[in-house]
């Protein structure tokens, strides 16, 4: 089965890749996997799925965390997140201080199928990129959005837009844009401020897009 949700060039992209695992005795026969390839015009969001169906072991997470690293060493790339659900439906999030591509998605797919018998731990697979509005999961993402407007809900219940300015190893800090008139002044003035933020004191933190 194959779903697909954007342009031709997708589509193309998504045949070329069908073709080379049927070329490779991949796709057809005993054993194949269900692929799905769902492009997100909106969030621009990647995310490649394989699929089996055959009975479940366990997938040890931190040797999965270890193939997804080697195979992105020395790219921009960097891990976001790994989620193994009781029935194996692995969703692994991969962000980049550029750009992720359907390839990218596809190289740490194969690392993944190659390095994990799916005849012994069979299991659902989804690489993807962030989207651009998903909150940020670790620090990396705040490093690269320094510089960009972000919106922050913070532990006790503050909403907050301001532009990323910098991000420590405990916290990070956003510079606000506020209207304020001061005593004895005809009109309002737009004044900057600078707050620091732990990320323990954060809900979440996203990127906003105008």
């Amino acid at each position: 089965y194959l779903f697909i949700n954007d342009t031709n060039l997708a589509k193309v992209t998504l045949i070329q890749y069908i073709c080379s695992r049927k070329s490779a005795g991949l796709v057809e026969g005993a054993g194949s996997s269900l692929i799905f390839l769902q492009i997100s015009p909106l969030s621009r969001r990647y995310s490649l799925k394989t699929q089996r169906n055959r009975h479940k072991q366990m997938i040890d997470k931190t040797a999965l965390e270890k193939v997804v690293n080697e195979t992105i060493e020395g790219s921009d790339i960097f891990l976001v997140d790994i989620e193994i659900s009781p029935d194996n439906r692995i969703v692994v999030e991969i962000d980049s201080m550029t750009s992720i591509g359907i390839d990218d998605c596809v190289k740490i797919n194969n690392a993944i199928e190659a390095n994990f018998d799916r005849n012994i731990e069979d299991y659902e697979l989804e690489v993807g990129s962030a989207g651009l509005t998903a909150p940020f999961k670790i620090k990396a993402q705040y490093i690269k959005n320094v510089g960009n407007p972000v919106e922050v809900l913070t532990t006790d219940g503050r909403k907050l837009k301001g532009d990323l300015k910098e991000a420590n190893d405990d916290s990070f800090t956003i510079t606000t844009t506020t209207k304020v008139k001061p005593e004895g002044a005809k009109r309002p003035v737009m004044v900057e401020e600078d707050i620091v933020i732990n990320y323990n004191e954060t809900k979440y933190t996203k990127k906003i897009i105008d």
